[in-house]
């Protein structure tokens, strides 16, 4: 029995070890400088990490290619930092989530060493053989135009073996209950070492039947199951937070109709919906989006970002929608990744705008479900696209005006800081951000302040509000006889819209306005009428007679 919807209302922060801040100067991020920052995030208000892999690889797609679920990368530290590390956390009131890459193995992995060698092995069916080339092996392809295929020829093995990713990651046969029961070993391993849950990597792809004789998409649906009655067995508050870009109409198969699989989803379709709406001021397909994922059982979450470590996805939208995203956001060939994304950081693809910036934060954390941000984001980071693929967003954290922004001592980081133009560490960075009142740093901090005292957001039921102006989008939350009213005008110039507030009852004549004294009035016909500035946005809690007596505003 779950003890407790602590991630209803989280705020998730994703960073990844290595390129966080680096303890030892081997110009590499461990878990002893991830230590070091955690009073930073404390004080930030974040109250759970999510962290990239950091177990044993080769590191050859950033960790993805596990070779050891059981160790901690040596360059990261020991499994001794990451228990001390999960402890610290503990103590500030921060969870940890870690990464469970579980789809498929680095080929070093010494289940697919002995699985190509030793045919009698165990361990052979623990991955996905086929004698003769398959007649689908150019279908597939996570990476298309850098994947040749999804089935490569082992010359020890004389079979050819099934690879979703790269061909250095063949996937695991996670059909064989011997594969689902080491997932579970290794789910229980972590659990034990201080861990509240887990980010489940290409979740659809784990689940789904593998072979050279599938034709067609199986997903294994049950598995969610075991997971999520293993997970709460061991601790009744853990989670599995799945990455699964799926349709609306196969959601419900993955939080269960009794809400007894995953805890939470990212919500992929609001995400790219909202990138459409960002650059078309137009709310319409966002609002509809939003609509589409609303069924989930209560005791599930979605969850919201806006930028991660991998490209933004645009495969959901229309071609048009999607070339209207490229023309706002990625114009240029360079900005692009596999003709379906964009490789940028926020705040260059809104092109420094504070305004814009803004106003994409506050969508997220006022979207339905719980926020999730990448690190960096809070000052405003930008990306290095002389950098290949998706490592172009992954560069190292900007702490300073230090050399290579304070991440390391060594003269060669891991993956090189911003050193020049308007996102370089000198301009952009959290130590001079932190002495700036109105830098996005501290602006983030009391966004995330002002999110943790709207639960509703997190636990309420949403309404969208007609305000006759489709580039502005009104939500109102309700739960437990309370309610707030969250508008964003998405347009390059003002707007001003009248509106009911969407009850029947008086608990509408005041909108209390949570981010200044702007409060709004109804007017005699009923209505409100507000003036949102270009980019603007107004977090209102409705019928807040008592919040201002009790403030002594009224």
């Amino acid at each position: 029995m779950i003890k407790d919807l602590w991630y209803k209302n989280a705020v998730i922060y994703c960073l990844s070890v290595g390129t966080y801040m680096d303890a030892n100067g081997d110009g590499i991020g461990d878990f002893q400088g991830l230590m070091r920052r955690l009073d930073y995030l404390q004080g930030l208000g974040v109250t759970a990490l999510w962290l990239m892999p950091f177990q044993t690889s080769p590191g050859r797609d950033d960790g993805y290619d596990v070779s050891d679920y059981y160790g901690v990368n040596p360059v990261y530290g020991t499994l001794g930092d990451f228990v001390e590390f999960t402890h610290a956390a503990s103590q500030r009131g921060i969870r940890v989530i870690v990464d469970l890459v579980v789809n498929h193995t680095s080929n070093e992995h010494r289940w697919f060493q002995e699985a190509r060698r030793k045919p009698n092995s165990k361990y052979r069916d623990w991955y996905v053989w086929s004698k003769k080339r398959p007649l689908r092996a150019n279908k597939g392809m996570v990476f298309p135009g850098v994947q040749k295929s999804t089935w490569s020829y082992d010359g020890i093995a004389r079979q050819w073996y099934f690879h979703r990713f790269y061909d250095f990651q063949p996937d695991l046969n996670t059909s064989n209950p011997e594969v689902q029961a080491e997932i579970l070993k290794i789910m229980g391993f972590w659990i034990q070492l201080g861990v509240s849950g887990f980010r489940m990597d290409a979740l659809p792809f784990v689940i789904s039947a593998k072979g050279a004789e599938v034709n067609k998409p199986r997903e294994h649906y049950d598995m969610l199951r075991s997971f999520r009655e293993f997970l709460q067995w061991r601790v009744g508050d853990s989670i599995i937070l799945a990455e699964a870009n799926v349709v609306p109409r196969t959601d419900m198969n993955y939080f269960g109709n009794e809400g007894d699989r995953m805890q939470m989803m990212f919500n992929f379709q609001v995400n790219q919906n909202l990138f459409f709406a960002l650059a078309a001021a137009d709310t319409r397909p966002l609002a509809k989006a939003m609509i589409k994922t609303k069924t989930r059982p209560p005791s599930s979450q979605w969850g919201n970002f806006l930028r991660n470590h991998d490209e933004l996805d645009l495969g959901r939208l229309t071609d048009r929608q999607r070339q209207r995203v490229f023309a706002a956001f990625g114009p240029r060939p360079e900005d692009q990744l596999y003709d379906r994304g964009i490789r940028r950081r926020l705040a260059p693809m809104l092109g420094g705008d504070r305004r814009r910036i803004e106003l994409a934060y506050s969508l997220m954390f006022t979207l339905p479900g719980t926020p999730v941000l990448r690190y960096g984001d809070e000052i405003g980071m930008g990306d290095d696209l002389k950098l290949q693929e998706r490592t172009s967003c992954r560069t190292p954290m900007q702490w300073s005006r230090e050399p290579h922004g304070g991440f390391t001592k060594n003269s060669k980081p891991v993956v090189p800081v911003i050193d020049d133009g308007p996102y370089g560490y000198e301009h952009v960075n959290a130590a001079e951000q932190r002495q700036v009142p109105n830098s996005l740093l501290n602006w983030t901090e009391r966004i995330i302040r002002m999110r943790k005292e709207v639960p509703e957001i997190g636990w309420g039921e949403f309404k969208i509000l007609d305000v006759g102006d489709y580039a502005v989008l009104a939500v109102r939350y309700d739960w437990r006889n309370n309610a707030v009213l969250i508008i964003h005008n998405l347009a390059a110039e003002p707007r001003e819209i009248e509106f009911a507030t969407g009850l029947e009852a008086d608990d509408g004549d005041i909108l209390v306005s949570l981010f200044s004294g702007d409060h709004s009035h109804r007017l005699q016909n009923g209505k409100h009428r507000v003036c949102l500035d270009a980019y603007g946005y107004r977090w209102y809690r409705v019928g807040g007679l008592d919040y201002l007596l009790k403030r002594r505003e009224f």
